[in-house]
């Protein structure tokens, strides 16, 4: 069988769906990797795939750029011939649901967030409702990445829910990120790792940074990712400017390999103001982390109150650091047990295996092969 795989990056595929192209491979499966080119698109001819590479330009509107987008994405699929095919992201999900229409190729899309449709307001959010609402039409599966995310998508989007369900995000590769065993610290390393834009909460953890360093001594704050410059939401160029001539937060441009990072983290933090599942957190917690997240769709999920980590309020850095000084506050034991049900959560709710397995059957239902 041949598999299409088609995302916004081929960072993305990489990152997040190496695990899925890997188990697709082991069965003798072909796959087919659209996406734009970047450092990653040659990783994945490395991996065995077909790669094509395909701009699906940013947050542009423009019906021009969006139609050839459309004709180019039609050429490629005509060309490569798929049994199916598998979209991430919002403009993969729409464009590939109506060209899959037009081909009569079985098309699973992955809301993975509602992202744009919800956080945003004014015209974008109403374009892309929109294109969701006729694209979805032609979707043979829809999954989510929570509950919430998929009643909340319904209610905007008319969709038949018999074609949709719930999956645990892209999972976590236990065996890739092991338990690291919990360590008493004299210093106290608060990590998050994100793309630095305002949706990710970065503008909340820097300021609960600046807070909680005035009074703490025995606290360090780290923010690990990638800053990128021409995106509509990045954070301010000067922002950045004053964590390098600071000493109450360190700045790490993106890592390919955050696994050293999270074994120096003694609590991993996240005060997104929406996710589908975040894979940071099922990282972090994969190897034993306690977490701090904000309590909002697809963070409260990964994060047990109380149990696994802490939940803050949304856009609330004084909350944030509230959270961050009761971890302080545990004891040892309280600790290394917060550490201990992290890895347990994630074992029992996010292993990749359950997401691998969930695609199987549904291809298998799909495209009448095996």
């Amino acid at each position: 069988m041949k598999i299409a795989i088609i995302i916004n990056t081929s960072w993305n595929i990489y990152n997040f769906r190496k695990g899925l192209i890997d188990h697709f491979m082991s069965k003798g499966h072909q796959v087919v990797a659209i996406a734009p080119q970047d450092d990653y698109s040659q990783k994945l001819v490395e991996l065995g795939c077909s790669y094509y590479a395909l701009d699906f330009p940013g947050t542009s509107t423009n019906p021009i750029k969006d139609l050839s987008l459309v004709w180019r994405l039609y050429r490629i699929l005509k060309t490569a011939n798929p049994d199916i095919i598998l979209t991430y992201t919002i403009k993969p999900n729409i464009y590939t649901s109506l060209v899959s229409g037009v081909l009569r190729i079985p098309c699973i899309c992955n809301v993975s967030g509602l992202g744009t449709v919800f956080l945003w307001k004014g015209s974008l959010k109403r374009i892309a409702v929109s294109l969701y609402k006729v694209a979805f039409r032609f979707s043979s599966w829809i999954f989510f990445q929570n509950e919430e995310d998929r009643k909340d998508f319904m209610e905007v989007v008319p969709i038949n829910p018999k074609k949709t369900s719930v999956l645990p995000g892209s999972g976590v590769n236990l065996a890739h990120f092991q338990l690291d065993p919990y360590k008493k610290r004299d210093v106290t390393t608060f990590l998050m790792v994100a793309r630095l834009i305002v949706e990710k909460g970065v503008v909340e953890f820097s300021e609960a940074a600046k807070q909680m360093s005035l009074k703490h001594s025995n606290v360090r704050f780290r923010i690990v990712g990638g800053y990128e410059s021409g995106h509509a939401r990045s954070v301010d160029q000067s922002l950045l400017d004053e964590w390098k001539a600071s000493t109450y937060i360190e700045w790490i441009a993106h890592q390919e390999d955050i696994r050293p990072y999270l074994e120096e983290a003694d609590v991993v933090v996240l005060p997104s103001y929406r996710e589908g599942t975040p894979k940071t957190l099922l990282e972090a917690g994969a190897m034993g982390k306690a977490l701090i997240a904000s309590d909002a769709p697809g963070c409260r999920q990964v994060v047990k109150n109380g149990v696994n980590g802490f939940l803050c309020k949304v856009k609330d850095s004084k909350d944030l650091a509230n959270k961050m000084k009761l971890y302080l506050s545990l004891n040892q034991e309280e600790k290394l047990q917060m550490h201990l049900n992290s890895r347990k959560h994630i074992e029992e709710n996010y292993d990749e295996k359950i997401v691998i397995d969930l695609y199987e059957r549904k291809i298998k239902e799909l495209s009448g092969k095996k």
